[in-house]
């Protein structure tokens, strides 16, 4: 195993620049699917992960524009998206299966790729359906996509995770926030990511709070 060896004593003085959280960035990156007008984020890690699911929002319809220095970004969405995530991209990360719960709650419809085009049992997401069915939404598998329609909108219910999850917590809390009505998420992840992704939603006029230490008011 690689280890840094530090010898000391020694005074540390200096700046360093911090980049951004790849695990706030997906989520959140994600979550601008629900958006009608531009979204400008700031500071973005330039990782695979994150290039990727730029890629993924630009296959759906968003126009990307990246800035020069390619830490930060805005997203242009239309009123016509395609709903389709293809296996070629969600395929190299878990957070692919992110798009799922905002293409649901605003367009009614996704056919999106399990994470890795595996099986269930390989990376599980049946946190996530379970939930996104809590919600009224139905769906199918067929040969590694997951098929999902809410075709009157999502509706807003109660879920209880038998597990903390954080993807699932990520897709139920962008899912719930313009579902109708009102959500309860409880056990929900309470990681940093978490937190950035519901002061993200927020900003924008969303309406969550925490109500316990791991319970969801959307």
């Amino acid at each position: 195993m690689d280890k840094f060896l530090i010898k000391g004593p020694c005074k540390v003085i200096g700046k360093v620049n911090i980049s951004g959280s790849k695990n706030a960035a997906l989520p959140i990156l994600a979550a601008t699917l629900l958006f009608d007008k531009p979204v400008e984020l700031k500071n973005l890690p330039n990782v695979r992960d994150v290039q990727t699911m730029l890629a993924l929002l630009k296959s759906l319809g968003s126009k990307i524009v990246i800035s020069r220095n390619k830490k930060s970004v805005k997203i242009y969405n239309f009123k016509k998206m395609k709903t389709f995530a293809s296996y070629n991209l969600v395929k190299t990360m878990r957070a692919g299966i992110l798009v799922l719960g905002p293409l649901l709650s605003k367009h009614y419809k996704s056919i999106t790729s399990l994470p890795g085009g595996c099986s269930l049992g390989t990376r599980p997401i049946n946190y996530h359906l379970n939930g996104l069915t809590k919600l009224g939404a139905k769906h199918k598998i067929i040969n590694g996509y997951v098929h999902a329609t809410a075709n009157k909108g999502l509706v807003g219910g109660k879920i209880k995770f038998s597990k903390v999850s954080v993807g699932a917590s990520e897709n139920l809390i962008i899912a719930a926030t313009l579902a109708k009505g009102t959500t309860i998420l409880k056990n929900c992840a309470i990681e940093p990511e978490i937190k950035d992704l519901i002061n993200f939603l927020n900003s924008a006029g969303g309406k969550i709070k925490w109500t316990g230490k791991r319970t969801l008011q959307i």
